[in-house]
């Protein structure tokens, strides 16, 4: 049961997001019913992968027939994406919670779906009744840290930041006593960590935490790689955001975004959305510098 819900009567079962996918534009009646053939592909080669014993490998790679093409090796998305997390759930609820296809892969790719068809209310109950399962079988550090990751992102699509900011903080905790601070995961969280700071307007810590991290991220990582122009990004608007912001500060954010929106172009080309992205906050900083250093004319407050 999620949240006091029995799944079986959910009302958004994975017919209904069949339904649902038939009616929408781009989508229709033809890639609907792909569903269907899609999930039985995922039964059986997962079966097979059971039955003949093929070790983690082929478990996983035929697992994620649920959540994965075969052929492009694009996931699946929206509506699409919902009905199959939701077929998955069906196929393995009734096993032991301690069988990994049920109480960790099968449940991850149902909040997975939810989520992608904005059922995030939904999601959340889904990631809140796993954690717990978690806890309460004794799961490995590493699967309940990934399993609190997604809570806080569900955390922050229904709008409860500080809660999710709670939970970022003891992610990134957790990778950093496993793994340590060069690690990717460690990396990663921490730039969740400071996005979420900045949300919440905690510019200090925010820039505490990417001046300590983005050193670090550069040398294992290198320039190109897109988590230093995510964080490049955090760290940037830590700066900008912030109605404290000295000029010196909002200097710097321009400087950074500069350099970022450079190298984001060599690296992926004027037309990616994230060379986009960053040019739209380059523009922003140069706004919010170009309105600090312009005087204020006589009589204006």
């Amino acid at each position: 049961m999620f949240g006091g819900v029995i799944v079986a009567e959910r009302v958004c079962g994975y017919e209904d997001e069949l339904a649902a996918a038939e009616r929408r534009p781009g989508v229709g009646r033809r890639c609907a019913r792909r569903c269907l053939l899609l999930l039985e592909q995922a039964k059986i080669l997962f079966a097979e992968a059971e039955e003949n014993n093929l070790g983690n490998k082929a478990f996983n790679e035929s697992f994620r027939r649920w959540d994965t093409c075969s052929l492009c090796k694009q996931r699946y998305h929206g509506v699409v994406q919902c009905a199959l997390g939701w077929a998955c759930w069906k196929t393995y609820v009734g096993r032991p919670e301690t069988d990994d296809a049920r109480g960790n892969m099968a449940i991850t790719f149902l909040g997975n779906g939810l989520s992608q068809a904005y059922h995030d209310e939904d999601a959340l109950s889904v990631r809140e009744a796993q954690l717990s399962t978690m806890r309460r079988i004794g799961a490995s550090e590493v699967q309940k840290l990934i399993v609190q990751n997604n809570l806080a992102n569900t955390y922050e699509m229904v709008g409860r930041l500080k809660q999710s900011l709670s939970m970022r903080r003891d992610v990134y905790s957790g990778y950093s006593r496993l793994y340590g601070e060069e690690n990717n995961q460690t990396l990663s969280t921490a730039n969740n960590l400071a996005g979420m700071l900045c949300s919440l307007k905690h510019f200090e810590e925010a820039k505490s935490l990417m001046r300590k991290t983005m050193p670090v991220a550069r040398r294992v990582l290198g320039e190109g790689h897109d988590l230093m122009f995510t964080m490049s990004t955090v760290y940037a608007a830590s700066l900008y955001e912030d109605s404290a912001a000295t000029l010196d500060d909002l200097r710097e954010a321009v400087t950074t975004l500069e350099d970022t929106a450079r190298t984001a172009r060599r690296v992926f080309g004027s037309d990616h959305p994230l060379v986009g992205g960053i040019e739209e906050d380059l523009r922003v900083s140069r706004a919010v510098l170009r309105a600090r250093e312009t005087p204020s004319s006589p009589g204006r407050s």
